[in-house]
């Protein structure tokens, strides 16, 4: 079974791909995306976030909203914004932010394969967002946002993007309005594309690292139209997708934020903290940025703690059990704050690294939360191991830059 094939992209006319192309739909709310595409017609907000171009009153999942992403996706084409390449290729994208690169390659992944779990997920997805995903690919007969892979490196698929690369210029390089460097090359030799399909079939499977709404979406827009269409190469029958190698890829941390103390004031909660077995926690003149596994940091009342928990060794080798969001998880955040679950309770909220502990501290300071804590960033390993065993991690627990840009490579089907 290919995992990863080739494909005929629609993209921006080059000297467009900076108007075009956008942030992921999920990092930015209507009002930040109404006004980033503010006097930028070619936006592709306007498509993943179409509801920028109604009346603000109108619900985000309004069926009026998907009718204009459609309307709005269907003009970018007639007006030659976005061109369709004439043969199926792959295509090399490369991210560079601080100085540290990237880079994947982009094709369309199996359905199949990620219904045989040979693309493994590791997290739950929420219906609201899977719902969402799914009515817009359905409506646009288009996958437009890249589900993000990635893969445990692999020479071949070094070798042969590295001198593609060498040999050849860029179609689009920019730096975009996050101050990341966007690279594509387009890869329209056969013999070189045969060589990528032929290394991506040898790998024994591909992990879905951000995008497990936009993948499970596919798969039900799939399952939904081979009732119909059941030719098993049906271009339903793939997600738009670019993977990564797992030397590459960077995890941040994501934080956790909780709005009240659940019927405790601060002593309180300090004193019953002090009663987890195993737990020990120090105050710190400094604000605590975690620097190993098991270490904690917490903001309380003007005042940062520093949380170590000794994990049971038959706990250190179950890979759910030994994520430190499942320790804050089981040995605090719901025992003693209540948050039972923390996918529907809208108490608690999350935070990516990218915005830095001051996120942290500002939201409390505010009076807009009571306590939060920052986390030491999953390892990749650690994701591969729980998706390998077929678990999953509870929610939040990665936060991947940089993050792919909308826009840039859409499939159709």
């Amino acid at each position: 079974m290919t995992l990863l094939h080739p494909f005929c992209a629609w993209r921006p006319r080059c000297g467009l791909e900076q108007r075009v192309a956008a942030p992921p739909y999920d990092v930015l709310n209507s009002v930040e995306a109404r006004r980033m595409a503010d006097g930028v017609p070619e936006s592709f907000l306007r498509v993943s976030k179409a509801e920028i171009d109604l009346d603000p009153a109108i619900p985000t999942h309004d069926p009026r909203v998907y009718a204009m992403a459609r309307e709005r996706f269907q003009a970018l084409r007639a007006e030659g914004i976005l061109v369709q390449d004439p043969a199926p290729w792959y295509y090399i994208y490369r991210l560079v932010m601080n100085g540290r690169e990237q880079t994947g390659v982009a094709g369309v992944a199996s359905v199949a394969a990620y219904l045989d779990e040979r693309i493994k997920k590791h997290e739950f997805t929420r219906p609201d967002k899977e719902n969402d995903r799914t009515r817009l690919s359905d409506t646009l007969d288009a996958h437009s946002g890249p589900v993000f892979l990635t893969h445990r490196h692999d020479p071949t698929i070094k070798r042969l993007t590295e001198a593609w690369m060498a040999a050849h210029q860029p179609v689009y390089d920019f730096v975009a309005n996050d101050q990341v460097q966007h690279s594509v090359w387009t890869v329209d030799d056969p013999a070189v594309i045969d060589g990528l399909r032929s290394a991506f079939d040898r790998l024994p499977a591909l992990y879905i690292a951000d995008g497990h709404h936009r993948a499970a979406a596919a798969s039900r827009v799939h399952l939904a139209r081979r009732t119909t269409d059941p030719n098993p190469e049906a271009l339903h029958g793939y997600f738009l997708a670019v993977t990564f190698p797992d030397t590459q890829v960077r995890i941040l941390d994501y934080n956790r934020v909780v709005r009240d103390l659940n019927g405790l004031d601060a002593t309180q909660l300090l004193a019953r903290i002090a009663t987890i077995p195993r737990l020990t926690v120090l105050p710190s003149d400094q604000p605590v940025r975690p620097a190993s596994r098991h270490e904690f940091g917490m903001y309380l009342k003007n005042q940062w703690f520093r949380l170590k928990v000794a994990l049971e060794p038959d706990r250190e080798r179950d890979p759910v059990q030994r994520l430190d969001v499942t320790i804050l998880q089981d040995r605090l955040l719901h025992p003693i704050l209540g948050i039972a679950d923390p996918r529907q309770d809208h108490r608690i909220d999350f935070v990516g690294g990218i915005r830095g502990l001051e996120a942290l501290t500002q939201r409390v300071d505010s009076g807009e939360m009571a306590v939060a804590f920052s986390l030491f960033p999953t390892a990749l390993d650690e994701l591969m191991a729980v998706a390998d065993a077929g678990e999953v991690m509870p929610p939040k627990s990665t936060w991947f830059e940089p993050k792919l840009r909308d826009g840039l490579l859409v499939q159709t089907f």
